[in-house]
């Protein structure tokens, strides 16, 4: 079966292509990819060439698909696995595979398995490690955004707070305590108020700074203050752009203790070291975004860590269990990923919008591989209407949803677009 792919042959190296896929082994499973959403972590990885820790040295010669934030329909199974999936259903699956201490995933490291593509074929460790998930949503969107979604749950997961006089560490962030998410008004950030509010373990005050107003305006739309009194949490955004002194600003709404949590969602130094400055007692920093550059360093208070148990962690994505999750809340709408995503395009535009993304405003970009389409803002659909009547449909329906992309958006583009 033949396959149109976008495909990584060295830095800055992208092409989408056409060409045959092997058979499917006894173990291996043919999939139709519908949708993937476009990661920062595939930027890197496009830039970086093999010189990025999973791809394979020789990609100018095996090129790989780039693309791990997908879902689609499942074609054909292979013989092993034909008692637990069938063709015919849709897919969602986890590309942080840590298959016997390799660091293969999809879209950095497999020739015939990544999200920009028509088709792929997954293979046997996928399945052995239980990271390919029968999925049953009504769209293929919120599968596709599970993968980021699963990595913002993680990150809530893997803080930490100690108890003193005790050896014991308690995951998660601590319920009803005080929550920072700094540079948060960007696509990982609105995920993560999304989450915060929604999740079964949630602070009593969330406070989200950014430095852009036109993002902090767009997230008070999507989550009001109101909103989130209904789920037991004051929510407050600041613009610290022209603060004089951002950190003590920051600290006084907390009446001077402190944040129990803080997330630090953008790779700036001025950030990294405000979220150490603003740690409350035992106060946990993540340091969720990560740096292409490999020096990357900030100062931390090492006097509150000694005295004050402040303590720093990173986390680089999620694992199955959060992506079940995030399925799960997404299913029961308790949580809705389209807050991420301002830019749909088709597979035509994967390879420009891959190695140009630190330069495009907005957030999370959605591909549907089976279309061609310009990478097109969800808030210029209304202008693009007037010329494209299609455009113009796409913008009543995603008005009528806080204009957010949503199912109904989803299937009509799928039938009007070739």
């Amino acid at each position: 079966m033949k396959t149109k792919a976008v495909r990584l042959y060295g830095a800055s190296d992208l092409r989408l292509e056409e060409f045959e896929l092997p058979e499917i082994k006894e173990d291996e499973i043919l999939v139709e990819i519908i949708s993937d959403s476009i990661c920062m972590s595939s930027y890197k990885c496009a830039i970086l060439g093999e010189n990025h820790k999973r791809v394979p040295k020789d990609v100018h010669e095996n090129p790989i698909i780039i693309g791990h934030e997908f879902a689609g329909n499942i074609v054909k199974v292979g013989k092993k696995w034909q008692h637990q999936f069938k063709p015919g259903t849709k897919f969602a699956q986890q590309p942080a595979l840590n298959y016997k201490g390799s660091m293969a995933s999809p879209g950095y490291s497999y020739m015939y398995f990544g999200g920009d593509a028509t088709y792929a074929v997954i293979p046997q460790e996928v399945m052995e490690l239980g990271c390919l998930l029968n999925y049953e949503g009504d769209s293929y969107y919120e599968a596709s955004l599970a993968e980021p979604m699963s990595c913002i749950i993680g990150a809530f997961h893997a803080n930490y707070h100690t108890e003193m006089g005790k050896y014991v560490h308690h995951m998660g962030i601590k319920e009803g305590g005080k929550t920072a998410i700094l540079a948060g008004a960007g696509p990982m950030g609105l995920g993560a108020i999304d989450y915060a509010l929604h999740c079964d373990r949630r602070p009593g005050l969330l406070v989200v700074t950014d430095v852009d107003e036109k993002r902090l305006r767009r997230a008070e739309q999507i989550f009001s203050k109101e909103e989130a009194k209904s789920c037991g949490v004051e929510l407050v955004f600041v613009n610290t752009r022209n603060l004089e002194n951002p950190a003590a600003y920051l600290m006084e709404i907390t009446e001077g203790t402190g944040f129990d949590d803080v997330f630090a969602f953008a790779p700036v130094k001025s950030v990294v070291e405000q979220g150490d400055k603003i740690l409350g007692r035992d106060g946990c920093l993540n340091f969720f975004a990560g740096p292409t550059d490999i020096k990357f360093s900030g100062e931390i208070n090492y006097y509150n860590v000694h005295y004050a148990s402040t303590h720093i962690m990173g986390t680089t994505g999620g694992n199955t269990d959060d992506l079940i999750e995030s399925l799960k809340l997404t299913e029961q709408r308790l949580i809705n990923p389209a807050v991420m995503l301002t830019h749909i395009g088709g597979l035509d535009s994967v390879a420009e919008a891959t190695l140009n993304l630190p330069k495009i405003p907005g957030g999370k970009k959605l591909i549907y591989t089976h279309i061609n389409m310009e990478l097109t803002a969800i808030e210029d659909f209304e202008e693009k209407g007037k010329t494209d009547p299609r455009f113009s449909e796409l913008a009543a329906i995603v008005k009528k949803n806080k204009g957010l992309w949503c199912t109904e958006a989803e299937k009509y583009l799928l039938q009007n677009w070739k």
